[in-house]
């Protein structure tokens, strides 16, 4: 018989591991020595050693699951319950126990965690949905439009809540954003009714200023023509494209009555020369208002200007272009600058300005490899033919370019 401080092998050839409870049969043993014997079932002890040793280690530096690390230590158990090793078993036993609590210790840290990073991402999307519910009632068209794009961006890299609870919050967030949609769109759709509105106004206005345009009752006719003028810059303003086709019909048309007035009434040269000196003078005065920078203050000193303008009555014929042009141009500056306010805040514009000159861009780019593959080939008369037609597509996208400049993009 022979024996180590952990098994023994008796004469019959069987194989013992001592344990806690006592002496457990670990297999027989007929070829070989006793010493060989014990020798093997030490060595699948050593081997269960370095199996509980990688999985210690496993569990200790890798995210293994729970669920997979007690699979490992259960099939462990099993083969250290199986008693088919020599060596320290109770140890083995020992040492998987504490694995378990290691495992269900580091299963609660991580249920902690995810609930901890569960309550932040509801109270980030709760932030988002309550800035977006506020932005939803704001007039700033572009600023609110673009934090409403970057709230998805941010809502996008937040993990995922319970789906009932996600659910809700989006649908509060997609309510807003929607809202905020319909409120933008029915602004321009009304933006747009009154311009056209005002189309329409000065097209009524235009009609009655050329057909009074031969009158020869000078007080009245004159006096209607102001009335008309009046309901002119009550009117607004109308589309970009029409506002100066009609005012230069309706100025022209008044010009006519005017300027045949002035035929008849050549007495009054004196006074018409003394109204050119104080409308020179409010020319002078509006063009210090030059170039705009308080839109709000210009445009109320220049209705002061104006209103006194209008007061003095008329000027000498042959001065009158002059006169009224400089007035003109300073009254164009305060409608450029009202413009540019303006098409500041239609993102719909800038939107078709970058789709425009996206298309003309990649139209320059590819006739310039069609002009490079002609001249490639030695095809002069195409060459030339192309490069025409790559500077007329050039001119028209630095336009466009400049253009988009103007939304200050």
């Amino acid at each position: 018989m022979s024996s180590d401080p952990w098994g023994r092998v008796d004469e019959t050839g069987t194989v013992y591991v001592r344990t806690a409870d006592g002496e457990k049969v670990v297999g027989s043993w007929q070829a070989g020595s006793p010493e060989e014997a014990l020798a093997y079932f030490e060595r699948k002890y050593e081997g269960l050693v370095v199996e509980i040793g990688l999985l210690e280690k496993r569990v200790k530096t890798t995210d293994l699951s729970a669920k997979d690390a007690l699979a490992a230590v259960e099939h462990l158990r099993e083969q250290v319950d199986a008693h088919h090793a020599v060596g320290d078993l109770d140890a083995l036993r020992g040492r998987l126990d504490k694995l378990v609590e290691l495992v269900e210790k580091r299963r609660e840290e991580r249920k902690a965690q995810r609930a901890k990073q569960s309550d932040e991402a509801r109270g980030a999307k709760e932030a988002l949905v309550a800035e977006a519910e506020e932005l939803a009632q704001s007039d700033q068209w572009r600023a609110a439009g673009e934090r409403l794009r970057a709230l998805v961006d941010t809502w996008k890299g937040l993990p995922r809540l319970d789906r009932k609870s996600d659910d809700e919050l989006w649908h509060r967030f997609s309510h807003a954003r929607s809202a905020f949609s319909k409120r933008r769109k029915q602004h321009f759709a009304q933006l747009d009714a009154q311009r056209e509105e005002a189309r329409q106004t000065k097209e009524r206005l235009v009609a009655e200023a050329e057909a009074l345009s031969n009158s020869t009752d000078w007080g009245p006719t004159a006096a209607r023509y102001r009335d008309l003028m009046a309901e002119w810059k009550a009117a607004g303003r109308a589309q970009r494209e029409h506002e100066d086709d009609l005012w230069n019909r309706f100025r022209g048309a008044q010009d006519v009555f005017f300027a045949a007035r002035s035929s008849v009434f050549a007495e009054r040269d004196a006074e018409q020369a003394e109204n050119l000196k104080l409308k020179e003078e409010l020319a002078e005065e509006a063009e210090k208002l030059l170039p705009i920078r308080d839109l709000k203050a210009a445009r109320a000193a220049f209705r002061s200007v104006n209103e006194r303008w209008e007061a003095i009555g008329h000027v000498p014929r042959d001065a009158r272009p002059r006169v009224e042009g400089r007035m003109h141009a300073v009254e164009r500056a305060i409608q450029e600058a009202e413009e540019a306010e303006w098409r500041r805040t239609n993102p719909e514009a800038r939107a078709r300005a970058e789709g425009l000159t996206g298309q003309l861009q990649a139209a320059v780019d590819k006739l310039r490899s069609q002009v490079e593959q002609a001249r490639a080939q030695g095809n002069n008369a195409k060459v030339d033919k192309l490069e025409k037609e790559l500077e007329g597509r050039q001119a028209l996208l630095d336009q466009a370019l400049k253009g988009l400049q103007e939304f200050g993009g």
